[in-house]
């Protein structure tokens, strides 16, 4: 044993020095690829770092609709027939309606002679444009100049011509056909198929087409909230020359970014920098806000985020629910999350209804309210669309307008004592009307009861004047003992 034990431990002894050695050949290879990848990383960062930036400009105001949105409901921001600028330029699904834009861009220049001229005009003035053009859109745009310019003045010919023949009224003939219409106004709404606002006023300056149109006089913005007020479909004819102060504003001076912004901008509300505080808490259902006594009134207002309250009484303008109407709300609410220089005004509103709205029964309510209206299938459908369209989205209530609604009014009068108890007394004694009928009947029986009893011991306080107490005591002790007596009827029978 002690010979294999030397024997082994020479054997170790001897294998030492090659073990050694190749520990020595690992860590020599480990510091040369260490070496290696700092040099490759090096490399790779300072290529990263001397390359070219797209720099997002101060000008950007159409965006890519984010990641997280999009995985909600991609529908409501992709085109569904046409395409507007570059984001979707090419699309398959979408090629059958470069031919009809050629058709509006065609009817433009109808004059051959005098259409050389004018188009001229038109590209000369759009290539003054498209560097500014080109810093609206968030992403780096891989078009050419030419390329850029033709788009440009292409689609927005098709813009300007479509609304004057739908809201203008031109004695022409229209190019596109009845479904076209719908799904045209829910296209040029789409955050990622706009234009530019400045490239639709210059060509709508230099394309005069009065000697067709019946109402030429009317703005770009006019004309434009004209085409698409049915969005909306609002009870009273909306005041277009009113709905945003970009209405008499002079042509030079532009305050809307595009279709989407302009349109955004005529359904809120007039709000002052001093009306807006951090909204620290969210509205109730109106379920719960009914039994606490809250009173909803359908306001008489023509923007549809104008909501206001006095006390316990809420007003809120008619909302119209259908299949698109999310397609609406959505890209104004990823405009709102992009655009830095945009109050999120229409996410507080969403989130606002999104709290009043729990289940179908909260529909109902609204419904018979006059505030909601709606075309889907069940109030159930009508409750899951509006609490979807809040899935996704980031607010954290800073600078609320409907601060005074929810905080100073709504949830103070909600929190006090009197409206605690009512709603207890209506949550559990009148939450129906065969509830209700059940609670009335038992307070009526309990009434009558009580008078019963009442008049019993009238009666009875009546007939003990005529003797002392300690008589009637003395009596009820007797009882105690007394034998009991026997009825007329059975002594009768015992006798015979």
């Amino acid at each position: 044993m002690a010979g294999r034990n030397i024997w082994g431990l020479k054997r170790l002894h001897l294998q030492m020095p090659s073990k050694r050695s190749n520990s020595e050949a690992i860590f020599r290879r480990w510091a040369s690829t260490s070496s290696q990848v700092h040099e490759n990383c090096k490399a790779s960062l300072l290529k990263k770092l001397n390359a070219k930036i797209h720099e997002e400009s101060d000008n950007v105001c159409i965006y890519r609709v984010p990641a997280k949105l999009q995985q909600v409901e991609a529908e409501a921001y992709n085109p569904s027939i046409v395409s507007i600028g570059p984001y979707h330029r090419g699309d398959q699904h979408l090629k059958e309606m470069e031919k009809v834009k050629l058709k509006f861009f065609h009817r433009v220049f109808k004059s051959r002679q005098e259409g050389e001229v004018k188009l001229d005009t038109v590209i000369s003035s759009v290539e003054e444009l498209e560097p500014k053009a080109r810093s609206c859109y968030a992403d780096d745009i891989k078009l050419s100049r030419d390329e850029f310019v033709e788009m440009m003045t292409i689609d927005g010919c098709f813009i300007l011509q479509l609304l004057r023949e739908v809201g203008g009224r031109c004695s022409s003939p229209s190019l596109t056909q009845r479904w076209m219409l719908p799904a045209l106004r829910r296209d040029l709404i789409k955050l990622e198929n706009q234009l530019p606002m400045l490239v639709l006023h210059k060509l709508s300056e230099l394309i005069d087409d009065s000697s067709r149109c019946e109402y030429s006089t009317l703005s770009l913005q006019d004309l434009a909230l004209m085409f698409f007020k049915p969005l909306l479909q609002r009870d009273s004819d909306m005041n277009a020359a009113g709905a945003t102060t970009t209405m008499n504003a002079p042509k030079e001076e532009i305050r809307t970014c595009h279709f989407l912004d302009l349109f955004r901008s005529s359904i809120l509300p007039e709000i002052q920098d001093q009306d807006r505080k951090r909204q620290v808490r969210m509205i109730q259902s109106v379920t719960e806000l009914k039994e606490a006594g809250v009173i909803f009134k359908k306001s008489q207002s023509e923007r549809a985020l104008d909501v206001r309250s006095k006390g316990r009484v809420l007003k809120i303008p008619p909302l119209h629910i259908d299949d698109h109407k999310g397609t609406l709300f959505r890209n104004v609410v990823a405009f709102e999350q992009c655009h830095k220089n945009c109050k999120p005004d229409a996410t507080a509103y969403l989130f606002f209804f999104d709290g009043l709205v729990n289940s179908a029964d909260d529909v109902e309510i609204l419904h018979y309210k006059g505030i909601v209206h709606h075309s889907l299938g069940s109030n159930k459908e009508a409750a899951n669309l509006v609490n979807k369209l809040c899935r996704e989205v980031d607010w954290d209530g800073e600078e609320s307008y409907l601060h005074k609604v929810v905080c100073e009014d709504i949830d103070d009068y909600f929190m006090s004592t009197r409206a605690k108890l009512r709603a207890r007394l209506v949550h559990y004694y009148f939450s129906n009307w065969v509830v209700g009928i059940s609670t009335v009947a038992g307070l009526s029986a309990l009434y009558l009861t009580l008078i019963q009893t009442g008049c019993s011991v009238a009666d009875t306080l009546e007939h003990m004047q005529n003797y002392s107490f300690w008589y009637y005591l003395s009596v009820s002790f007797s009882l105690l003992f007394s034998r009991p007596s026997t009825p007329p009827d059975q002594e009768d029978s015992n006798e015979e």
